[in-house]
């Protein structure tokens, strides 16, 4: 049947905003999956190579795509040295540091599981600057929230835990990537909130490369096995993880708290130990289970309006 003189059919594409609307509701549940993934692609990769070494090949790979696709996309670069500054401040913290330094702490002998421990006090520690920095307001539910997911991260971990203090540099690496990654957090939500995902995350590779490719070169290149498997977990780390789930990262900064986003990385152990159970078959406990189910409840708290 005809539609009635008049009548206007709805348009069959979908406008700019719902689109915003609908990343905006999916883009936590992919960067969450897609961020986990880089532990199994760096477990992957690590009997082919040495850490800083696949850290360099990322972070050097990462800036020449992300550079190739701002100049074919023309995206639009910063018009000022500052804004380029404080760009790049955003990424040495990010991608340097708080990678860097996790790295360097698991190499110096500190069990995976204790630097994710250390490393996931990032949502507390994010939420304590957020407010005086930020000026963030927490509810007393969105702390109860915060401690509840810490809680649940520690059930996750626990026996994978570890308390071994023979090891102080691999500590002070361990507290230096909690830092990094806090510290970028912020720094980005007050000083470059907004910026060209493409480009920005061009700048911020080229800054994170000068600062980690010498150290690989201090501790030692080592050798590299070019196997279809190591090819495909760079590939991986690469475009997955350095190019579409620090796109989601970016984004979710610029438009959302810092708290709540920080919130987010307490999701990435339970789905990197579920992964790591069907890849690698590494044993899932009942506590670790239930952890994940108390992680939940207290994003729940954190993140309910």
């Amino acid at each position: 049947m005809a539609p009635a003189p008049g009548a206007h059919q709805r348009p069959t594409t979908t406008s700019a905003p719902d689109r915003t609307a609908l990343l905006a509701k999916t883009a936590p549940a992919i960067f969450v999956l897609l961020w986990a993934t880089g532990f199994l692609a760096a477990k992957l990769g690590v009997p082919y190579a040495a850490a800083l070494t696949i850290l360099s090949l990322r972070f050097v790979l990462a800036a020449l795509m992300m550079i190739g696709i701002a100049l074919l996309t023309r995206a639009p670069w910063p018009r000022s040295w500052r804004r380029v500054g404080h760009i790049a401040v955003t990424g040495i913290l990010l991608h340097a540091v708080y990678l860097g330094a996790c790295y360097i702490a698991i190499y110096a002998g500190m069990p995976a599981g204790m630097v994710a421990l250390i490393v996931g006090f990032q949502p507390i520690l994010t939420a304590a600057f957020a407010g005086p920095l930020l000026g963030e307001r927490m509810r007393p539910a969105q702390w109860i929230g915060i401690c509840v997911g810490f809680l649940g991260l520690m059930m996750v971990l626990w026996e994978r835990l570890v308390i071994d203090l023979s090891h102080p540099i691999a500590l002070i690496m361990a507290l230096l990537s909690l830092l990094g990654i806090t510290a970028a957090t912020i720094y980005q939500k007050r000083f470059c909130p907004n910026f060209d995902l493409r480009s920005g995350a061009a700048i911020q590779y080229v800054a994170a490369s000068i600062v980690i490719v010498p150290g690989a070169f201090v501790l030692g290149i080592g050798d590299i096995v070019w196997a279809p498997t190591f090819i495909f977990a760079l590939g991986w780390l690469v475009v997955v993880l350095s190019g579409v789930s620090i796109a989601l990262l970016s984004w979710m900064i610029s438009r959302g708290a810092a708290s709540k986003v920080a919130s987010l990385f307490y999701l990435t152990p339970p789905i990197a130990a579920i992964g790591s159970y069907f890849m690698f078959g590494e044993r899932l406990s009942g506590l670790a289970i239930a952890g994940m189910a108390v992680i939940v409840s207290g994003l729940y708290l954190l993140n309910r309006k």
